[in-house]
């Protein structure tokens, strides 16, 4: 009994002393920040609040704001602990409906809850879970929206019997359905449309191909949401087409009348709402209306005249995307664009900005519509998906659709591919960011898109604490000069102390020692002012200072590259609390060891150790990023060889043991023995054998040639083959050279049970040895070779040089040769007296011949 009674102790002390620390050192709750219940609360959604009076006196280490568990281990009772959590309560839960149920469809239900109210402490998320199941028999409005320019005459005497055959496939998915048609083309002003004065009646004036048309208009509702289709096929009899002058159309003016004007159109509230807008070109987009001078952005605001034609089409510009989205959500209506294929890629793009939107390729003159209607609304029918109303910006919501195949899908409010009668769930967390002004109640809405159901969300707000009701001014307990709440005292101007006790101008003895962490220390560390046997921090503008001396703050800690705890840890009290992940005296160093571990899986290829996430090499001469890369290191073979002479060493002293004592190596003893050594030193190792064994079983030599020493010591699996596979990561390869020379290869495995198997070859690899007569021819052939290959070099330069200087001499040559005639010093002479004179002045006579 007292040993089970210490021991009870021992662990709860043990508790206490691992929660104390933690308090102390890693939660933020004991930071020192929090003087008041409120501001605890703000610090972590964890923290909480001892409001019990006699908890923590004045020097004591710990904080009235702490952990919850940590208050309770330190004396705080349960009942005056605030630690208020966000709640879900459900308001309005009524079940989902299964059909509709009848014609006024009031009771159908396809959303559950309805209704929900959160109260949120901020940084404590809540989770609660909406369900939808989409009805089965459920009442449809279907307006048909159709384009009337001139381009569309085609498919308008296409759609004359529509209304007929349109019932008639919509009747076999409701019983329920009611159908109305509008019109369209564009603003009647320039540079839209014609507004010359001969193509006011007749836009299409002097136009051959079609020379009768009505004017151009905004939108005219023609029939209202009715549920004789008759009516639909007389109004398209009386039906002509417009003309207008601008390829675009005016179609999303039309749009947005047709949803905000609701009563005109006949929307009913329980029913799903379909708008099928058909048109065979672009639309016109808010600021085109700029081009005819219209500067008034569109109102969003119902605008039919007594003759159902929208009045404003010349007064304001045409409605953006945004806002025709707003509209339509507004009005629970999906829009469905039946456009023809050279437009598709347009309007596909437009569904991904409206919600409820989807896009049907229409076939030349509409042929295709009824088809093109039933499966838009298949497909709008085989999806949910939620929307948000009026959503808070302190408010974060993250949604996990949980689909027909019961799977969570995370980040998604959204299913498909869903039958009529399934129900989808989706979990919503809720988060408060802040706390707004006491008393703030907001309020949000959830809906499906197209859906009339919806769920009203109703939020509070948790940021005060329930011990401040009990709040007493100029208490006995603050001395009359404060406010007692929540277990402390707010003194008044001039009073200090934890109960108003002292003024602030009072300072003894006394109460200096009370402000020294211990003697010979400054008082309040000299980083604050100890009034009333307390230390009053300085403010400073690095941080905060904090502590029953002022001996902590929360700046004066390691920094790693001029960041404090490196961004990966909390500075308290001068230490670096490191994030999960990290430690180091400034968190610089990370604890993942991914990068660490090399191809064949070991932490540093088994050469080094991971620090900080990086490979310290220990192995000589290893590197790498894993030191995977060693020339010098012994191979794996290698190793186990030593290790196998170590194990051979010391079974021969173990087998002299046991000779000493009259054992036998197979005894039970000495078989323990060897297995303690193994499991110390890990030296008697099968595999590090496994040289020996080969060397006896194949060739009956090496240290355990004795037969009775080979069988015994040898017992693994050994298989013979002609060649090895040394491509298997699971096997490692060995080489070693016998007594004759020859190199012996095998391979080596571990099963999972731990017995090893070799694998070798059946005979050694002996290299043979060199004929005499072809070394020495190939060592003669080899000199002639080169001699020879050095004669034709030497050939080959004397004759480039030869060649190059012969070039030489002819070139000098060509230049000295040349004639008299064409000698520059040469001057051919001449001659001023006949020649006869000349011979008569030397006394001779000229015959004209040469002498």
């Amino acid at each position: 009994m007292w040993y089970c009674t210490y021991r009870a102790a021992l662990v709860t002390s043990i508790i206490f002393h691992i929660l104390s620390h933690t308090a102390r050192g890693l939660n933020v709750c004991m930071s020192g920040s929090a003087t008041s219940c409120e501001e605890c609360l703000l610090i972590h959604p964890s923290c909480a609040w001892c409001a019990e009076e006699d908890f923590g006196r004045v020097g004591t280490l710990f904080s009235r704001c702490d952990l919850s568990q940590n208050l309770i281990y330190r004396g705080c009772e349960a009942q005056f602990i605030e630690h208020p959590r966000s709640v879900s309560s459900i308001l309005k839960n009524t079940p989902l409906s299964s059909k509709s149920s009848g014609s006024t469809q009031h009771d159908v239900i396809q959303i559950q809850p309805q209704k929900i109210s959160l109260s949120l402490r901020p940084g404590d998320p809540t989770t609660f879970e909406v369900q939808v199941r989409p009805v089965e028999d459920y009442p449809v409005d279907l307006y048909y929206l159709m384009d009337l320019s001139l381009s569309m005459k085609d498919d308008l005497d296409t759609i004359r019997n529509l209304g007929t055959k349109l019932a008639e496939e919509m009747k076999k998915l409701t019983s329920n359905f009611r159908l109305g048609f509008g019109t369209f083309v564009d603003k009647n002003m320039s540079p839209f449309s014609y507004t010359a004065p001969k193509y006011q009646e007749n836009p299409c004036n002097g136009y051959k191909p079609f020379p009768k048309c009505i004017p151009s208009f905004g939108f005219r509702n023609l029939l209202s949401l009715t549920d004789k289709v008759d009516r639909f096929n007389e109004e398209v009899q009386k039906q002509m087409v417009s003309r207008n002058r601008d390829a675009p159309e005016g179609g999303f003016d039309a749009i947005l009348q047709a949803a905000v004007c609701k009563e005109r159109i006949g929307w009913r509230k329980e029913a799903y709402h379909l708008l099928v807008f058909a048109t065979d070109d672009v639309p016109h987009l808010a600021l085109d209306g700029k081009l005819a001078g219209l500067v008034q952005p569109h109102d969003g605001q119902c605008h039919l005249n007594d003759k159902n034609e929208y009045s404003a089409s010349t007064k304001m510009d045409y409605p953006s995307l945004a806002l025709l989205g707003e509209k339509l959500a507004e009005s629970n209506i999906f829009l469905i664009f039946a456009v023809t294929k050279r437009h598709y890629v347009l309007y596909k793009n437009f569904t991904a900005l409206i919600p409820g939107t989807t896009v049907e390729i229409l076939d030349q003159s509409s042929k295709n519509i009824i088809q093109l209607i039933v499966t838009a609304y298949n497909n709008i029918r085989s999806k949910v998906e939620l929307s948000v109303w009026d959503h808070p910006e302190d408010l974060s919501l993250a949604f996990t659709a949980i689909c027909q195949d019961g799977q969570p899908l995370p980040g998604l409010r959204k299913c498909a591919d869903l039958k009529i009668g399934d129900t989808v769930s989706f979990n919503v967390s809720i988060d408060a960011q802040n706390c707004p002004p006491q008393g703030t109640q907001k309020s949000f809405t959830i809906k499906p898109v197209g859906f009339k159901d919806r769920l009203e969300v109703v939020v509070d707000y948790r940021c005060s604490c329930g011990c401040t009701r009990l709040t007493q001014a100029n208490s006995s307990r603050c001395s009359s000069v404060g406010i007692y709440a929540c277990g402390t005292c707010r003194c008044e101007p001039g009073y200090r102390g934890a109960h108003c006790e002292c003024g602030e101008g009072e300072v003894g003895t006394a109460n200096l020692a009370a402000c020294r962490e211990a003697d010979g220390k400054q008082v309040c560390s000299g980083r604050g002012e100890c009034t009333c046997n307390q230390c009053w921090c300085f403010e400073s503008e690095f941080g905060k200072i904090y502590g029953t001396f002022c001996e902590c703050d929360d700046f004066s800690c390691a920094r790693h590259k001029g960041i404090l705890c490196s961004g990966h840890g909390d500075c308290h009290c001068g230490e670096c609390k490191c994030h999960a992940g990290y430690i180091g005296d400034n968190c610089d160093c990370s604890t993942e060891t991914a990068a660490c571990v090399s191809e064949d899986g070991r932490m540093c290829s088994g050469r080094g150790s991971c620090v900080c996430g990086r490979c310290q090499c220990t192995e000589p001469g290893a590197f790498g990023d894993t030191c995977e890369k060693c020339p010098t290191c012994p191979d794996a073979c290698a190793t186990k060889r030593r290790m196998a002479l170590v194990s051979l060493q010391r079974l021969s002293s173990l087998s002299r043991l046991a000779h000493v004592y009259e054992l036998t190596l197979t005894s039970v003893p000495v078989m323990l023995i060897v297995w303690g050594m193994w499991v110390s030193g890990r030296t008697v190792n099968l595999r590090s054998l496994c040289r020996e064994c080969i060397e006896c079983h194949l060739f009956n030599t090496g240290k355990f040639t004795d037969n009775d020493t080979c069988q015994r010591m040898c017992k693994d699996e050994i298989i013979i083959k002609e060649s090895l596979n040394s491509d298997d990561p699971s096997t490692v390869l060995c080489l070693y050279k016998t007594e004759n020379d020859c190199v012996m290869k095998f391979t080596y495995s571990e099963h999972a049970s731990g017995q090893s198997v070799l694998t070798a070859l059946k005979e050694p690899e002996c290299a043979a040895a060199p004929d005499a007569a072809t070394v020495l021819l190939a060592v003669v052939g080899s000199i002639l070779l080169v001699g020879i290959m050095l004669l034709a070099i030497w050939k080959l330069v004397i004759t480039i040089h030869d060649r190059r200087e012969f070039a030489n001499f002819q070139s000098a040559r060509s230049r000295a040769r040349y004639e008299m005639a064409s000698n520059p010093l040469y001057k051919q002479p001449i001659s001023t007296q006949p020649v006869e004179t000349v011979f008569q002045m030397h006394g001779k006579s000229y015959n004209g011949g040469v002498h």
